[in-house]
């Protein structure tokens, strides 16, 4: 399992007594995330409001089977391919708790970890973008769409089934680039990735619930059942 720390968060000051006592020692979290620009977004978003509670984070870099593997997310395991190897680590001590989207989760959890926070959702919107159309109905018969999601492909599919839905694989910029590349006509992501990462431009449009229901959850962060350091 790669792991690879990387940089400290914005250090809190140390909590120092008066004078003749000695320093308190200020808490520090190792916190494990995925190297993607969008994990690495949520894993510093929650890096932040730990450093407001006077805690230190180092970041923890660790690489994921479905970061690894091209081939189809059902071809190599479906459900847990973004988090068993964030999980191992907080299990083997590695990491004190990881950083994750909740709709990559097995609905089982782990036996020896926990739920530590899930912070406030951002949008829970699928969105369509494309080359090609103003929108999903504006869509070309036989129109190539790129979605790694079996949620997704099912509802397009019940929707429009005379679409080709086609796997896509990588992170947000690298589905972009392909969609540019005439890979496909169009592709879907969620809302929230996109606005995150300053790409909220590229929306060609938010899909209605009655076309799209939302996954799960989005964004999570876990820890094991011994920590005491994660705010609750």
């Amino acid at each position: 399992m790669p792991v690879e720390p990387v940089d400290h968060a914005a250090s809190a000051p140390s909590t120092a007594a008066g004078s003749g006592h000695h320093e308190t020692a200020t808490p520090r979290l190792r916190l494990g995330t995925r190297a993607s620009a969008l994990a690495r977004w949520q894993a510093d978003w929650v890096a932040a409001e730990l450093n407001k509670l006077g805690v230190l984070v180092e970041m923890i870099l660790i690489s994921t089977q479905g970061d690894v593997s091209s081939r189809p997310l059902g071809a190599i395991g479906g459900q847990g391919v973004f988090t068993k190897e964030l999980q191992r680590a907080l299990l083997d001590g590695t990491i004190d708790l990881a950083v994750h989207s909740l709709k990559d989760l097995p609905t089982e959890r782990a036996a020896g970890l926990r739920l530590a926070a899930v912070p406030e959702r951002e949008s829970t919107r699928d969105v369509l973008v494309s080359r090609v159309a103003s929108s999903f109905l504006a869509l070309p018969p036989d129109a190539r769409i790129g979605t790694g999601s079996i949620r997704r492909r099912a509802q397009l599919l019940h929707s429009r089934p005379d679409l080709q839905i086609s796997e896509i694989r990588g992170n947000v910029d690298t589905r972009l680039r392909k969609l540019d590349e005439g890979q496909y006509e169009a592709i879907v992501l969620a809302e929230a990735g996109l606005k995150r990462l300053g790409l909220g431009d590229r929306i060609t449009q938010i899909l209605p619930t009655e076309l799209m229901l939302p996954a799960v959850g989005r964004a999570r962060w876990e820890s094991k059942l011994a920590a005491t350091t994660a705010p609750r």
